[in-house]
This record gives structure tokens, sequence and C-alpha cells, in this order.
């Protein structure tokens, strides 16, 4: 068709393949010097028949350079007799054609005879993107103090409207127009790159917008970019300190779309990933120097992200996928020496990537080794709460504002080499109806943003002040209907649990009564629930009564999973609880792996599986010294429970040692607790402090009360001990009087009292007593 080869600037086929348009290069100024041809143009651009080669129609004929680009509304649709062209020319307008084709025998004709409707796109635009997967067109249009970038969303119907609009405070003072997306012009390039705007729009799955900008520099030894996140409302513009300069090496940034992560890459200096969903806090963004920032097949070339998790080489035009190796990044997180690098791999595991048993093990294990080794956050804390927000925000739209994602407030923290500075952006302006999929989840994040979004993440405070307050009523007021509910919300999640199989029994939790973990089980399910029925109506009371539930069995499981894991790894079994041994290097491990479980339930207010704490217990009695053991029980690391305790009194025989230990806990025990299991040791030193804590009972409760009934069966052989005698007389008076506070335990009276007093007595004088 073409006598001779062509300068190609720009060509675009049509979804079926019927038409081909092409820009092109007539002559260089010194050909058409040369030539005597000033009055041809110097760009040409053709539309094309090509089933087969038939007709040719000239849309332009002008000096200014024009990029071509079909529109593609419908995947799939291969029969259509319209198509859509977009002209976009370097003397800022950019155009839309409408071509009608007809198919006559076996070719393809356009129908339109003479011009072809258009119509006007934008004007004035400085910079222009476009965004073939969701047929977008972003472009800025330069105001005197301000920049603004605008939206065009082609449609099926073959409509289009601007629909957003935005005010970035970015200076453009370029004078010829910069491209993205509209194919790759080498000699364009050459001529604009040094002097125009890098910067790129990305979007994200969830809702996310963003604008990468790179910036001009002082000092030759900084790289400054800045990233608008729109659908936060706010900028941060970061200053990177190069670690060497070399003189071959490039010096502009180029940015990636990762989806979860926009990429901003210097080739041989770093790799910085920024988190697009949650970019409040620094830490959660990767910053990478050396080996760990290479990208294998991208060293000191330029390159461009035409597509989400796609990189084009611009020098030898090879497009390559791009994605976050798992090995990789755990691999880093077991080398990292900051806690920043910590938590942000941490954060990409837990999030970015697909949840697999192998995976959840690996950060299970690297916990289990860094406990004392992260100081500016707790690890357990942040495995807990990201794979809970991870498992359940897929479930219901919206659930991500409402569900927090992190356990850390703020953080402030320094990321070496690398100082960012926040800004306040207005947030964009949209303008459509009825749209579906992204521009309705980036609606959702801008009305997050104006309602205060941090505000809207369920938060443990209430539920904190609530436990304790119904932890520290007495037992006579429990038996409430708000109470009642309270519990039957805890036994709905505990019958989650029922279905552990065998090998999940691994670690020996005891399905067993816990009165204070129940309790907070309960009131996280109906705070929880309240939370999510504030702002989620529309999806049903009976929705989230099951999401609420979900979440805290996950939350109890993610715990048990955490416990099974570490377990596994030290090669424990049930013999814990035989507390004539002592516990192993093992052992002493995961009791401290528990402690520090412990320490974070604590911190966020967050229940633990049934028999968390006798585990804990019995591991504390096997792995610490005596005063150690009882420093943590005074210090509520280990609690006493009724399970543990009664075993201990039961199995431990009466040495010196063991009566020690036993005195030592049984003095510890609640009164509720003390009645239950007092009776698991038959010793004289447990039968005096029954009786002892019987008559400070009975005497609490005499007041001024007098009676003269008769005095109740003692022993059958009368003792003269006279102040015996007025003891148990008082007492037995308080008796008669209904006053009974060991209900539960027909032996503890008088009588038991006064034959304890004696045998006390008697061993104290060295006698024996019959």
């Amino acid at each position: 068709m073409f006598e001779r080869d062509l300068r190609i600037i720009s060509c675009s086929v049509n979804n079926e393949r019927t038409l081909l348009a092409v820009s092109f290069r007539q002559y260089t100024e010194e050909e058409r010097v040369s030539r005597l041809l000033q009055s041809v143009s110097k760009y040409l651009t053709l539309l094309i028949e090509i089933h087969p080669i038939n007709n040719v129609r000239v849309l332009k004929a002008v000096d200014s350079c024009v990029q071509v680009q079909f529109l593609y509304p419908v995947e799939g649709r291969n029969n259509s007799t319209e198509s859509r062209l977009l002209l976009v020319s370097e003397d800022k307008y950019i155009e839309q054609f409408d071509i009608h084709v007809a198919e006559e025998e076996y070719k393809v004709v356009i129908q339109n005879s003479g011009q072809l409707p258009r119509a006007r796109v934008a004007d004035d635009l400085i910079w222009a993107q476009w965004d073939m997967m969701e047929q977008r067109l972003f472009y800025i249009v330069p105001k005197e103090s301000r920049s603004t970038l605008k939206c065009v969303q082609f449609y099926p119907d073959e409509s289009f409207n601007s629909i957003l609009e935005s005010h970035l405070d970015i200076s453009v003072n370029d004078t010829q127009l910069k491209l993205v997306n509209f194919g790759y012009d080498h000699c364009q390039d050459q001529d604009v790159a040094s002097k125009s705007l890098n910067l790129q729009v990305f979007t994200s799955k969830a809702g996310g917008l963003c604008v990468c900008c790179s910036l001009a520099s002082d000092t030759p030894d900084e790289i400054r970019y800045s990233i608008y996140f729109l659908h936060k409302g706010y900028n941060k513009t970061f200053t990177v300190s190069l670690e060497r300069t070399e003189s071959h090496q490039l010096k502009e940034v180029a940015f990636m779309n990762l989806d979860y992560y926009v990429a901003a890459y210097l080739p041989g200096q770093f790799l910085h990933l920024l988190n697009i969903e949650h970019p409040d806090l620094l830490c959660y963004s990767l910053f990478l120097t050396g080996e760990d920032a290479r990208i294998d097949m991208l060293q000191n070339c330029s390159i461009q992200s035409p597509l989400m998790s796609t990189v084009l080489d611009c020098h030898v035009g090879s497009m390559y996928a791009v994605s976050i190796s798992d090995s990789a990044l755990l691999q880093f997180l077991q080398n990292s020496k900051q806690d920043s690098e910590r938590l942000a791999a941490l954060h990409c595991a837990l999030l970015y990537f697909q949840h697999t048993e192998d995976l959840e093990m690996q950060i299970i294990w690297w916990i289990s080794e860094n406990l004392s080794t992260c100081h500016s956050f707790d690890p357990i804390q942040e495995f807990i709460i990201a794979s809970l927000y991870c498992r359940m925000c897929p479930e219901t739209h919206n659930l991500d504002k409402l569900l927090p994602y992190t356990s850390l407030l703020d953080w402030i923290g320094i990321i070496p080499g690398v100082t960012c500075a926040t800004d306040i952006i207005s947030l964009p302006v949209l303008e459509f109806q009825n749209s579906k999929g992204f521009w309705e989840k980036l609606n959702s994040n801008l009305e997050s943003v104006k309602y205060a979004e941090p505000h809207l993440h369920y938060h443990s405070n209430v539920l904190r002040r609530e436990w304790r307050n119904l932890s520290e009523e007495r037992e006579e007021r429990r038996a409430t209907a708000y109470l009642r509910n309270i519990f039957e919300n805890a036994k709905k999640v505990l019958s989650h649990l029922d279905t552990w199989d065998s090998e999940e029994r691994l670690v020996p939790l005891f399905q067993e009564e816990d009165y204070q973990q129940q309790l907070l089980m309960g009131l996280m399910v109906a705070q929880l629930k309240d939370h999510l029925m504030r702002h989620l109506q529309y999806v049903g009371k009976k929705k989230i009564d099951q999401i609420v539930l979900d979440y805290v069995a996950n939350l109890l499981n993610l715990v048990h999973r955490i416990m099974k894991e570490v377990w596994r790894r030290y090669q424990l079994h049930s013999c814990i609880f035989c507390f004539d041994e002592r516990g192993s290097t093992g052992e002493f491990a995961v009791f401290h792996i528990m402690s520090r479980i412990l320490e974070a339930a604590n911190g966020m207010c967050m229940p633990l599986p049934p028999g968390f704490h006798t585990l804990h217990f019995g591991l504390g009695v096997r792995c610490l010294p005596l005063h150690t053991l009882l420093h943590y029980i005074d210090t509520g690391v280990l609690r006493l429970t009724e399970t543990c305790v009664g075993k201990l009194l039961k199995d431990l025989d009466d040495t010196e040692k063991n009566e020690k230990l036993k005195f030592s806990i049984v003095m510890r025990l609640p009164e509720a607790l003390s009645q239950k299991v007092r009776q698991f040791w038959n010793h004289p030193i447990n039968a005096n402090f029954i009786a002892r804590k019987y008559v400070k009972l009975l005497l609490e409760k005499l007041g001024n009360r007098q009676s003269s009934s008769p005095i109740p069966e003692r022993l059958s052989v009368p003792v003269e001990f006279l102040p015996l005698n007025y003891l148990t007389n008082m007492l037995a008076e308080i008796e008669n009087q209904g006053v009974h506070p060991y209900e539960k335990q027909d032996h503890v009276n008088v009588r038991f009292v006064e034959e304890t007093a004696l045998k006390h007595t008697m061993t104290f004088l060295g006698l024996k007593y019959s």
C-alpha cells in the first residue's frame, strides 16, 4: 500500500479487526525544505479498511503529531457495525470519531461518504493517560496556581462523560503535551522526557485512586516524588537520599501499579512499595535498597507500567508481569533489622498474599522467634488483627472500613534515608449515576473520609470498660436478662469451636467453664454487632449476626492456631500436667510465648480460648521457681483456675516443698474458687485455713444480733478450754439464726471449727490428739 518505509507514530486496530488507524510522519523538516514541499503537511493520519484493503480515508493532514486509539467498550464484541476512534493532537485537544461500517459481500466498507461525525472530548490539556482495560481517559488542564485532573469514562452505549475532577498542587510549566499509554514514540520521548512532567495515575480494585509524580530536587544525591492518595484526601512527598550516584545510572523514578501497592522504582538504588489501601502509617510501606530492591531483567532501563502488575521495558519493547515474591518477602522478614521493615513485611505477608497453611505456619514461627526483637509493635496483635481483617472483609461490602486492620494507633518511627511530608488535599468531585464497579467503590472511600474514617473502625475501649464493670458486680446481680443474653452469645461462639478435629486438639486446651472469658466473648459479640448495625443496616440483622459470630470465633481459632504451631514446633505433649516433674527447655519457651499471647490479649481486650489459663498455669508450675510463680500470680500474669488448682492439690503429695506450694496457692484463691477446690486437699493446714475463714465470715455477719437459742451438737466429749468454749458457743448461736457461709460444704460447721482448733493446738504443743 505504501511505496516507502514510514516513520510510524501511532496505530490502532478496532475490536472487530476490520479498521486500522495509523498516524505517521511524512517528511522531516529538512526533507521538506530540500524537496521544496512546503505546502505538504508534516504528519498524516489515515483510516484504512483492512478486510480486505479497499478504502483509505484521511482523517488529519497537519504539522502537529497525532496519536490514535480505538475504543473497546465491550469485551468480546466481534460483530458490531460501529467503531469509535480517539485522536489526540499535539495541539492539546482530544476528539472522538464515530465510524459506521457495512459488510458488502466479503468486504467491510465505511458507510460515511462525507465527513465522519466527531465530538470534542477535551481541550487545553497538557498531560493525558489512557486506561485501556477500563476505557478511561485521565487528563490534566493547567490553571494559574494549580492544575486540575479530570477523567472521562467511555461507556458501552457509545456515550461518554466527564466523571471526575480533582485539584492538584502540581506546577505544570511544560509547553509540550505528554502522553501516557498511547503507545511508545521513541522520537517524541527523546524530545519531551527531559523537560516534561513524570506523572501517572493508578487505580486499584478496592477503589483506590493515586497520582504519582516525580519532583525536581535541588540536591544531586536526592530524589523527590509525591503520591496523591485522592481516595484518602492527602498526599505524601518523599525525599530519598541516594547511597551512591553514578553517571550512567538513571535519575528518573519509574512508577508501577501492583494493585495493593504503588511502587516507586529507581534501578540500582531503591524500590518503594507504597500501600494504597492503608497509606496513613509509613510503617506499612516497604522501602527496599540494595539487593532487596533488585527487579530481575529491569536493571538500569527506562520502564513504564501500562497495565496493573505489568511493566514495559521501553528500550527493547518487552513487557513483563511484575509481582511480589512470597518466598523473597519471608526471607526479607527473617533478615530485617528495623521495626519498620518487620512491620511492613509482616503486613504485606498477611494482607497482600492469599492465606495458606504453610504461609501462616512460617509467619507464626517467625513471631515465636522475634517476640523480644520487636519494640514498637506487638507481632502477635498484628498477626491476629490483620488475619481477621483479611478473612472477614471479603464477606461484605464496606466491612473493611469498619473492622480494624492494625493494633497501632500511631507510629513515630523513621525509615533510614527517607523523609516524608504529609499534606491534606481537597477530595475529588465525582459526577455519576448508577455506576458500578470502581466508581462506586471510590465514592464509598470518599464518603468514609468525609465522615472521619478513623472513628468508623471498631475499637475495644468501650468493651474494656464494660467488661471491668460487669466483672466486679456481685454474683447475685449477674442473673439479669442482659447478662443472660451476653452468655448466650458466648455459647454461640463456643459452638463454632466444637468442630475442632483430633489433630487440632493437639494442644491440651480444655472445654471448661471460664466466667470471665465467656463474659468477654459475649460482650465483644454484642458491641461489635451494635457497631456494624449502625453502619451496615442494609445488610440485615441475620447477616450481621453471622459476621460477628464468625469474627469472634476466628479470633479464638487464630490464638489456637498459634498455640498448635508452637506446640508442634517444640514437640510438647500433655505430660505438662504431671506436676512432679520440672519443665523442659521447650516448655519454658512455650510458657514465654503464652505469656506474650496473654499480654497481647489484654492489650486488645481480646478473649482467649477455653482452657488457655489452665494450660498457662500448668506450664508455670512446671517451669518457674516458687517465688517467681507466686509473683506471676500476684501480678495477674497467671490466673488460678479450678481445673488446674484442683489437679495440683490432688496429685502432689504432701512433702514439705509441696505443702509450701499448695498453701501459697490456697492462700491466693478467690473466695468462690476456694470453696470449690480446698476439699481436694485433706491436710491440717488446709483445715485450719478453712476453719479460720469460716469463723471470720460468721463474725462478720454477727453484728449486734443476740440469741439465747440452744447450743447445737458439738464434740461428744466436752472440752474444758474456756476460750474455745466461748467462741464455739458464739458461733453456734449465729449458725442457729440461719447464717451458713458454706452451704455447699455441709461438713464445715462449728463442730469442724472446734475439732480443727483442738488438733492444731495439740500439734503446736507437741501432744498427741486422740
